[in-house]
């Protein structure tokens, strides 16, 4: 047993068995005095003498004439006083035996209540033990699930601290996984290319441009790995600054257009002047940007980009809408494509290493808002941005 049994159980028991203790001793103390026999006197009685003789002395008193012997002695005249049983001795006598009476089930009572609290803080103790120890598939809702109290419920978010906890490993395992899995090609070419350099140095000036695309690749990876680490350790920067999307919007859209256009691709933007907003603006820049790009990226060539903006007085934020007339996403994909390195397979064809919605994801959340991803009856991507208004 641990301790936090034993405390239950001491401290209950004494609560009780002085509880018990008390009421005796409140009943014995008011309780009702019995009353003194009293005894009519015989006529012709001495003042101190009793009045009828103890019954050890009866046997030596004649019988009156005309009785039998053996014969049960008469009954005292009526009116005469009946013999009372004498009087309780005065004193302090305890009433030891409900005392002992309550002990005993407060005993019992205590010892069960304890364990009944004790019982599943030991099942979280050693639930967490085996978390602590890399077991995060732990659960203790089933041991818990005949309960109906607090505990239960601090049981059932174990349950769910246990799980987000192997999500978020098993998130990083892969995380893991697919960085080292993106860096072992361009550094393989670095690597081949430099073997090749050393061994003619002729075609040196061939290598060179493929050695800085490479080399451009990793560090884009690595900037955009490390903005994410920042972000979801929360080093993110100051987020109270004052940010007009607006501008922002309008420099994305300048530059989606010129991107577009060698595809005759158009950006359409329908936004207000003025978009205030609390927040960090080199990050609003990347996010807002990311799913821009992504979109003229899906969007064929003569189809069109929408950009739009509107503020919501019921919510008191701003709601940001990106469409494409692309393929769309399968809809078991509309949540997991703002996870790390995940890629459709709709879209495997294009480059990236699909940072760039998880990062999005990342700052909208930073900034108290939320971006969810939908197909679009038509065709086509729509992905809403809400951001909280600013002053």
């Amino acid at each position: 047993m641990g301790r936090l049994f034993w405390k239950f159980f001491f401290i209950f028991w004494l609560a009780q068995v002085f509880t018990s203790f008390g009421v005796g001793l409140a009943v014995w103390a008011l309780r009702p005095e019995m009353p003194q026999a009293f005894v009519l006197p015989m006529p012709g009685d001495q003042p101190g003498r009793p009045p009828f003789p103890p019954p050890e002395s009866r046997e030596n008193i004649p019988s009156p004439p005309g009785t039998q012997s053996g014969m049960p002695p008469l009954a005292p005249p009526t009116g005469m006083g009946i013999p009372r049983p004498p009087p309780r001795p005065q004193g302090f006598m305890p009433p030891l035996l409900p005392v002992f009476a309550g002990s005993l089930a407060s005993l019992i009572f205590a010892a069960l209540l304890a364990w009944y609290f004790a019982r599943p803080i030991r099942t979280l103790r050693t639930a967490f033990d085996s978390v602590a120890n890399g077991k995060f598939d732990t659960r203790i809702g089933l041991s818990m699930s005949g309960r109906r109290d607090e505990l239960a419920d601090l049981g059932q978010d174990f349950d769910r601290m246990a799980s987000r906890l192997q999500g978020l490993m098993d998130a990083q395992r892969r995380l893991l996984h697919d960085i080292s899995h993106e860096l072992r090609s361009p550094l393989a070419r670095l690597q081949a290319a430099t073997d090749l350099m050393q061994q003619q140095p002729d075609r040196a000036a061939e290598f060179i441009p493929r050695l800085e695309r490479d080399t451009g690749r990793i560090d884009a990876l690595v900037g955009e790995l490390l903005t994410l680490a920042r972000l979801d350790s929360g080093m993110a920067g100051r987020m109270d600054e004052p940010v007009d999307v607006s501008e922002i919007l309008e420099h994305i859209a300048s530059d989606a257009r010129f991107e577009a256009a060698s595809r005759q691709c158009s950006v359409d933007v329908n936004v207000p002047e003025h978009i205030p907003v609390k927040g960090n603006q080199e990050l609003l820049f990347r996010a807002l940007e990311n799913v821009v790009r992504n979109a003229v990226l899906h969007t064929p060539g003569g189809k069109r980009v929408a950009l739009a903006a509107k503020y919501d007085a019921f919510g008191k934020e701003w709601r940001i809408t990106v469409l494409d007339e692309g393929s769309g996403v399968p809809p078991s994909e509309l949540e997991t494509i703002f996870q790390p390195f995940f890629r459709s397979k709709a879209h495997s064809s294009y480059a990236g290493y699909g940072l760039g919605l998880a990062i999005t994801q990342r700052v909208v959340q930073a900034h108290g808002g939320t971006v969810t991803a939908a197909n679009r009856p038509e065709g086509g991507l729509a992905v809403t941005i809400t951001l909280p208004a600013g002053e």
